[in-house]
């Protein structure tokens, strides 16, 4: 497996992992009902939920985006690799998952480097038989390593969708723009970039209430403008997809947003509101609660 994600020690995963401090992808990991998070990342979603109560959908529309993006890029413009920075932890349905069903020979691989995910990497390298996955361990802001060892199973001569999902506002604009271009100067001709980005656009009290309670703990946290996240594109020559870059939940909308099974009333009173969150419906939807821009574009 590249970047030998795979063979590493348990015991020197163990203490990789830092159970003192919140985590971006373990918080996020909270607000998708995840079980794979600590109690200090479960504060920091609280806390965040507190800032912002229907903060929730910001998370889970920001999913709903990749879902939409992955099934429209494999169905309709017939992109069968994908390499995806920022995975995250496992959830349903990642993106080999969404790909592999409509086209079984997608490859896909993934890029983190929290040792919690990369613990839990044998769940995203279940791939379909036709198909690939692989797991780098690897950080965002040393492009060079990423690209390399993703070449092992992704063909660079043939087009790749890069999937940069909710990743770059942890990243100051000095180190954010230059990767962006970095990755995607070497990517070849009909390659796609799907990229989503918190804002303060759109909602900015419930946003900056947010921010505040992550910036608290130690986060890297840059809220940009709409033009500041078509800049992504526009430094890197890339031509936006219709319909640019748009709220979450008005790129592409196909009413296929999966919806949670309810439980019944009781047990739900029982739950604390951070564990409330995998059980709402996120078809409620209001411009009033999204703050993340998504857009794809496409290298010419």
């Amino acid at each position: 497996m590249s970047g030998d994600a795979l063979s590493q020690d348990p015991a020197e995963l163990s203490r990789r992992i830092d159970t003192t401090r919140a985590h971006p992808a373990r918080v996020y990991d909270v607000f998708l009902g995840g079980k794979d998070n600590y109690p200090v990342d479960r504060a920091a979603a609280a806390a965040a939920l507190a800032a912002n109560p229907r903060g929730y959908l910001d998370v889970r529309h920001n999913r709903d985006f990749l879902r939409r993006a992955v099934t429209t890029l494999a169905r309709e413009d017939g992109i069968h690799q994908f390499l995806d920075i920022g995975t995250g932890l496992p959830t349903a349905d990642n993106v080999h998952q969404i790909a592999q069903r409509i086209a079984p020979d997608t490859r896909v691989v993934y890029v983190d480097n929290d040792p919690v995910v990369l613990a839990h990497a044998r769940a995203l390298l279940t791939s379909g038989p036709e198909g690939r996955t692989d797991y780098l361990d690897a950080d965002f802001k040393n492009p060079a390593q990423i690209l390399e060892q993703a070449a092992k199973t992704l063909d660079f001569d043939r087009p790749v969708a890069l999937c940069l999902v909710a990743i770059l506002h942890f990243v100051e604009d000095e180190e954010a723009y230059p990767i962006v271009r970095d990755l995607v100067e070497v990517l070849p001709a009909g390659s796609r970039i799907v990229l989503s980005h918190l804002t303060e656009d759109l909602n900015a009290e419930n946003v900056r209430a947010v921010q505040r309670t992550y910036t608290e703990r130690g986060f890297t946290f840059v809220l940009r403008s709409k033009a500041e996240v078509e800049r992504f594109f526009t430094d890197s020559g890339l031509e936006l997809a219709a319909p640019g870059v748009v709220p979450a939940h008005h790129w592409r909308p196909d009413g296929a947003a999966p919806v949670p099974e309810q439980p019944e009333a009781a047990y739900l009173a029982t739950l604390d509101d951070i564990e409330k969150v995998r059980h709402r419906d996120i078809n409620d939807v209001t411009d009033a609660d999204i703050n993340v821009y998504a857009a794809v574009g496409k290298k010419a």
